[in-house]
């Protein structure tokens, strides 16, 4: 199954006017990282993965259209979350997830 190519380049269109990012395949979709961090992605089933503050996952969790990242019967990754495609719909939801990610990454030391 084949990553939402529109989302891709939604995403890429936001995320690509900062300094230092870098897009790459992974996850069977499309990652940016920023300083050798994972930032977000769009994923093979055409959710956005979001890095997150960790002690933001609970409340991220509280919103519409978010779950957590990971395997099923594994544990779920701290840090990031998913966002089903029906919660980035919006251009502005889109947005706020990407800047989310976008410092998230950014605030980290660099690989």
């Amino acid at each position: 199954m084949a990553y939402d190519e529109q989302l891709a380049a939604r995403v890429r269109e936001l995320i690509e006017a900062r300094p230092g990012v870098v897009e790459r395949k992974m996850f069977g979709g499309l990652g940016w990282m920023i300083g050798g961090n994972m930032a977000v992605g769009v994923m093979r089933n055409d959710e956005l993965v979001v890095r997150i503050e960790p002690e933001e996952s609970e409340a991220a969790l509280r919103e519409p259209h978010v779950h957590r990242f990971g395997r099923p019967g594994r544990k779920a990754m701290t840090g990031f979350v998913l966002v089903e495609p029906e919660g980035v719909e919006d251009d502005a939801a889109l947005e706020r997830w990407v800047d989310v990610g976008a410092a998230r990454a950014a605030s980290m030391p660099p690989k």
